[in-house]
């Protein structure tokens, strides 16, 4: 997995690229927890094939600590993503544009 990082002020986006899954989470959760002045957060996930549980943990995280601050968005998410967030009941929690 690659993360990518863009910074604007007191936003970040942040890109992931692969896999997300029990071996790659713990990197993003470290890049995440890495962000406590951001006001805002968006994570690209046009290039992210899979994720599993343990990313769904990751994002439900990042969501609570967002949602004090700015707020959290997943933008650009393939069907086959989209489909475990649908499953999962994660659809219903997480901004997903």
């Amino acid at each position: 997995m690659t993360i990518t990082k863009n910074q604007n002020g007191t936003s970040v986006t942040l890109s992931v690229e692969g896999r997300l899954d029990t071996i790659t989470a713990p990197d993003l959760e470290k890049e995440i927890q890495s962000l406590s002045e951001a006001a805002s957060l968006e994570i690209d996930f046009a290039n992210l094939e899979y994720i599993s549980s343990a990313g769904l943990r990751v994002l439900l995280s990042a969501h609570k600590a967002f949602a004090k601050k700015g707020g959290m968005t997943i933008t650009n998410v393939s069907e086959t993503v989209l489909d475990i967030f649908d499953v999962t009941g994660f659809k219903d929690i997480l901004n997903i544009k």
